[in-house]
């Protein structure tokens, strides 16, 4: 039996999310290193002709324990999905640069939010003249860029990540007065099969390129280990792990960019779900809405008591003439 028997999981644990964020981080690494250790590292002459032959000589019984191993560390890991975005959203201590690391993103917001102001200024000075227009929508997508990448000044992170998931915690729902931390866990179970479905696969994508990331960074770690006795040259190959893990974090970056943009869509189609879910009644404008969504995010993070009575709706008997 081959590794390649291996890349399929037990049909218990297949789940589409389960595959792409745990397994395959996790079977990657491991074959990568098993791999190294197959081919003579530590400490004799790396040679892959042989970890093949290892590979080809493997029985079953030594291929479903390699299995099994995988998926053990896979499960373990799974519960520490959100340990590991909150250290790459930049929740790590101050001695590692931390502080050091914010304060450059700040630097970097206020160059961004410079050109977003000139380019206003810009639009505002063409008023009437030719080239207005093109001057507008590049106001609009530096404005649109700032929103999606930095939060408020006062909330910017550390990394870029970081940034980029505050950024949709800050601004998504804003022109509504929702505060999408308090209402989205109560707007997700009310979002249709559509909307739901491209949501759950932009997160899946997120957490999947954070989960390579962090799992590829400690493979290159232990590959250091295995390679820098007496490998010569050979040690280059923990560049392999490292140029993945670099790799993955610029897509977990633009996978919760896009993750960003899915929650916008989901409070812009469904935010009146929720309301009727809670027997609320509808605004009847966007100022009424805007008070509403705070008293309901109040209510929410708060428990402070909402004003006004429900609307519910009329009950089979009562819609009979």
């Amino acid at each position: 039996m081959s590794l390649d028997a291996l890349a399929n999981p037990p049909d218990v644990l297949a789940s589409p999310r389960f595959f792409r964020v745990a397994y395959l981080p996790t079977y990657a690494a491991a074959l990568f290193l098993i791999a190294l250790v197959w081919a003579g590292a530590p400490g004799q002459r790396v040679r892959f002709a042989d970890a093949w032959a290892t590979a080809k000589d493997l029985g079953v019984l030594e291929a479903v324990l390699i299995g099994l191993a995988v998926v053990l560390v896979a499960v373990i890991l799974q519960p520490l999905q959100t340990l590991l975005v909150r250290v790459l959203e930049g929740e790590f201590p101050r001695w590692l640069g931390a502080s050091a690391r914010q304060r450059r993103h700040v630097t970097l917001r206020g160059r961004m939010a410079d050109r977003v102001t000139a380019a206003i200024t810009a639009a505002a000075q063409a008023a009437g003249q030719p080239g207005e227009q093109r001057l507008v929508n590049e106001a609009g997508l530096a404005s649109a860029r700032l929103r999606s990448r930095y939060p408020a000044e006062d909330a910017v992170r550390a990394t870029r990540l970081g940034n980029v998931l505050a950024a949709t915690a800050d601004t998504a729902g804003q022109e509504y007065g929702l505060d999408p931390i308090v209402v989205w866990p109560h707007l997700y179970p009310l979002l249709g099969d559509t909307i739901r479905g491209v949501v759950d696969d932009l997160r899946d994508a997120l957490d999947g390129a954070v989960r390579m990331c962090a799992v590829m960074a400690l493979t290159t770690v232990g590959a250091v280990g295995l390679l820098a006795w007496r490998s010569g040259w050979w040690t280059l190959l923990a560049a392999v792990p490292m140029t993945i893990s670099v790799l993955s974090y610029a897509g977990a970056v633009r996978a919760a960019a896009a993750y960003g943009a899915g929650v916008r869509a989901g409070l812009d189609l469904h935010r009146f779900d929720l309301r009727t879910a809670l027997h609320l009644p509808l605004p009847r404008n966007q100022t009424a809405e805007r008070i509403a969504n705070q008293e309901l995010c109040d209510l929410l993070r708060q428990g402070v008591p909402l004003r006004g009575s429900y609307e519910h709706p009329p009950q089979p008997d009562q819609e009979r003439p």
